[in-house]
């Protein structure tokens, strides 16, 4: 089994090294548990942290944990968890075929374990569809193969109206090709789960998919939370609802994770709208259309907020407090100042303030 295969598991040729081995699935899981053990880190590590965790050393190790963490990922069957694996994995993979497209330092290693640009366009029937400018500084690609792989990419930048059509095609520079790729990646890896999943796999692998679901209800964000506390609001979610209040522009990775948390809480796009429009550059139209996309109103997902491992990647981890040191997600901080307060605490800011939202930072 090749490493390129182990390093890049959505390949369809990886997929045929195994079927080529002849890998039985149910032996693999009942004997093999390294294996094992390796699928697992990949689930919850995708959970926590929204990367698939180091590599074993062993390719084939390596290689064979993905088709397993798959079948765990169907056995707990959370659509939740289907989608944070696939970002995951896809994230994963654009953190690799980035640093192989611009590493120069060591040839060898890259020729043997890396993916090229043409290899990724090739495993995708991209070829037709994407078109270097000839100038060098880019390249065009397929209003109809752009729309889909830009889908799910919620920054105004991605948006067609914002983009330059000329005859049937769109320009893209590199970087942003790169990312429809990661898209293109997710999508296949999402699109096949979950699958059923033999009974005798099922039976040997029931404690892994146990410990998984016990880190999933650790995490997911629950649906049932309609209530408004700002005070009781983590510290890096109440800083952003201020900025907000006081007009400040945020840029667009703070503004999706306050409004993935303000819909995951129960605040309705209306609600939401409201709040930005003290913001100079205010946009109705743009904010609603985007906290609809967020919210899962128009789009195929409803996102969930960063967990406190990606706020504090993009600078938006402040103020950090106890509670703060032993959980590992805004929504379950949230929920936990909710389960600890006492009645009074709970008065939801939409129905003592509602009317005009002055008060909703809770000051």
């Amino acid at each position: 089994m090749q490493r390129l295969h182990a390093r890049y598991p959505f390949l369809e040729a990886a997929r045929e090294s195994v079927a080529t081995e002849a890998v039985d699935l149910a032996t693999v899981v009942e004997q093999d548990r390294a294996v094992v053990d390796r699928a697992r880190q990949r689930v919850i590590t995708a959970l926590e942290d929204g990367e698939t965790g180091e590599p074993h050393r062993d390719a084939r190790i390596e290689l064979l944990s993905y088709p397993v963490a798959r079948v765990l990922v169907s056995m707990v069957d959370e659509r939740i968890l289907v989608r944070k694996y696939a970002r995951a994995e896809s994230a994963t993979a654009y953190e690799r075929f980035t640093a192989d497209m611009t590493d120069e330092t060591d040839l060898k290693s890259v020729e043997s374990t890396g993916l090229k640009l043409a290899d990724l366009l090739a495993e995708f029937d991209l070829e037709d569809a994407v078109r270097e400018t000839g100038d060098g500084e880019g390249y065009r690609i397929d209003v109809g193969t752009y729309l889909p792989l830009a889908e799910d990419l919620w920054d105004d930048e991605w948006r067609l109206v914002n983009r330059p059509l000329a005859a049937g095609e769109i320009p893209v520079d590199e970087t942003e090709l790169l990312t429809l790729l990661r898209e293109a990646i997710r999508g296949r890896i999402e699109d096949g789960l979950p699958f059923e999943v033999p009974a005798a796999i099922a039976t040997a692998l029931e404690d892994d998919a146990a410990e998984i679901r016990a880190v999933l209800a650790d995490l997911e964000l629950t649906q049932d939370i309609d209530t408004v506390v700002p005070d009781l609001f983590p510290p890096c979610m109440k800083a952003l609802l201020d900025q907000i209040q006081k007009g400040e522009h945020l840029p667009h990775h703070s503004r999706f994770a306050i409004t993935a948390f303000l819909t995951s809480i129960g605040m309705d796009t209306d609600e939401i709208v409201d709040l930005y429009r003290v913001n100079s550059s205010f946009g109705e139209e743009m904010t609603r259309y985007q906290t609809d996309h967020i919210s899962g109103e128009t789009s195929p997902t409803e996102y969930s907020p960063p967990s406190c491992a990606t706020m504090q990647s993009y600078g938006d981890c402040v103020n950090k407090d106890d509670l703060c040191e032993r959980i590992p997600h805004p929504m379950a901080y949230y929920e936990q100042r909710i389960d600890d307060a006492d009645d009074e605490e709970l008065e939801d800011w939409r129905g003592a303030d509602g009317e005009d939202g002055q008060s909703a930072s809770g000051d």
